[in-house]
């Protein structure tokens, strides 16, 4: 497959050529990466530019955007999303639905309701999520590149699991206008790429200050892309006790990738954090609580198939109970009860206050450092059936949700095989609006560990 930065050269009978033959691949290859493989029914497509992947939260005039719930069945988004507007100015126009977890809500892709997404490196494994759709059709050459959603790693583990980049900016650096929101604090859009180039590239095309989004961060902009420098000699931040509740494959490519930072002249330096379960505690808190406010319209009258018969309060349950999953609706429960009468100074209000200690530790250790190296997930792909509770799932993000509560950029790097072949991904973590600093170490990282498919 084509870079995005080779495809930008193209002319538009070669584009129209790729978009021919992407089609084809990805009605040969039907690892349901795109809702349309689940669905059996053509790719979506708008316009005759450069193809991108675009995940089923992300409104896009005219198609069914359903946020892979049966409750959005039908609905057919009557606007752009302006990330999309965004695209379109570059000359590159949306090309299918990918596959992502239900609301966003997941860590695997399998809680869709139209089904699965495969790793495209191990078919018994999980993609990631909940952008899993986005990194598994990239990783598989079914896409140039592709549009995602973080909330809490929901960009930057599925690229680790698949062996791509995933990229999440700046909270308030891309418009969330038109994205249904999942965690509105939380929630960033970000490119997926087959390097860090590209990913810098399709972050310059989408971000920027939007009034339409009242969380857009009305500050100055300079291109990354023009001034990406690899050679910069960085100081980066190793968190010694996140590495702890690492597996050993894990661990062997982070040592392996502080080596060859090194010998490309950066300095290492070593720091701790709070403990991971009082950030799982406070991210899992801020997005259910987030959550289930922003999953009340969804009740059959403003949005959502309606059903039932009865009464008003009937129609509410039947519409909510038979449209949303299990782990939506287990998300939406914890949500309401942590926001209730008597709970909510008890949870959410602390929840908030570990919020501002996790921005607090980040800002110390920038005080000393560029960057932060971490793991992206503690584990290579589970295999699909691995996650035997919901808890087992939540802890798979306890090195990615610290960032979103921090409103943090980072950027997730393929730079190692485990044992069975499967790709290990670290994540670099830059201050806040610093996304320049932070693709000058991914590039230099990428440079040094030199990752082969």
């Amino acid at each position: 497959m084509v870079t995005l930065k080779e495809a930008l050269t193209l002319s538009s009978d070669d584009i129209k050529n790729l978009r021919d033959d992407l089609s084809t691949k990805i009605k040969e290859n039907n690892i349901g990466a795109y809702v349309e493989q689940l669905t059996s029914t053509d790719i979506s497509t708008t316009g005759s530019g450069i193809p991108i992947a675009i995940k089923d939260n992300i409104n896009v005039k005219n198609w069914e955007i359903t946020c892979s719930s049966n409750i959005l069945k039908g609905y057919i988004s009557p606007y752009n999303a302006t990330v999309i507007n965004n695209l379109e100015k570059a000359g590159l126009s949306p090309f299918g639905r990918a596959n992502m977890d239900e609301f966003a809500m997941g860590s695997s892709t399998e809680t869709s309701c139209y089904g699965k997404t495969l790793n495209p490196i191990d078919n018994n494994k999980v993609p990631g999520g909940s952008s899993g759709g986005s990194a598994a059709a990239v990783a598989a050459g079914i896409a140039i590149a592709a549009l995602g959603t973080d909330t809490g790693g929901s960009i930057r583990q599925p690229a680790a699991y698949c062996g791509v980049v995933g990229m999440k900016p700046t909270y308030g650096r891309v418009s969330r206008y038109g994205i249904t929101a999942y965690s509105s604090s939380l929630d960033q859009c970000g490119p997926i790429t087959q390097n860090v180039e590209d990913a810098a590239i399709l972050y310059d095309i989408i971000s920027g200050h939007d009034p339409m989004d009242s969380t857009s961060a009305n500050v100055d902009y300079e291109a990354i892309t023009p001034k990406l420098d690899s050679d910069k000699k960085l100081t980066i931040a190793v968190i010694d006790n996140f590495i702890e509740q690492a597996s050993p494959a894990i661990k062997n490519a982070f040592t392996k990738a502080i080596e060859a930072l090194e010998a490309h002249g950066h300095k290492i330096i070593h720091k701790n954090m709070l403990d991971t379960g009082k950030i799982l505690s406070s991210y899992y808190i801020v997005a259910t609580a987030e959550a289930s406010a922003n999953l009340s319209r969804m009740d059959g009258v403003r949005f959502g198939n309606r059903k039932g018969n009865g009464s008003l309060k009937d129609m509410y349950i039947q519409t909510k109970s038979q449209g949303f999953g299990d782990e939506v609706q287990k998300r939406i429960m914890l949500g309401s009860f942590v926001l209730s009468s008597g709970y909510y100074d008890a949870y959410y209000i602390k929840a908030q206050k570990v919020r501002h200690l996790i921005k607090d530790e980040y800002e110390e250790i920038f005080k000393d450092a560029d960057l932060i190296l971490s793991p992206v997930a503690p584990t290579t792909a589970p295999e699909f059936g691995s996650f035997k509770t919901s808890l087992e799932m939540y802890l798979s993000d306890i090195y990615t949700i610290s960032v979103n509560l921090a409103g943090l950029p980072a950027i997730s790097i393929p730079v190692d095989k485990d044992e069975n072949g499967m790709p290990v991904g670290l994540q670099l973590i830059g201050p806040a609006f610093n996304e320049q600093t932070m693709f000058d170490g991914a590039l230099s990282l990428e440079k040094a560990v030199n990752y082969k498919k």
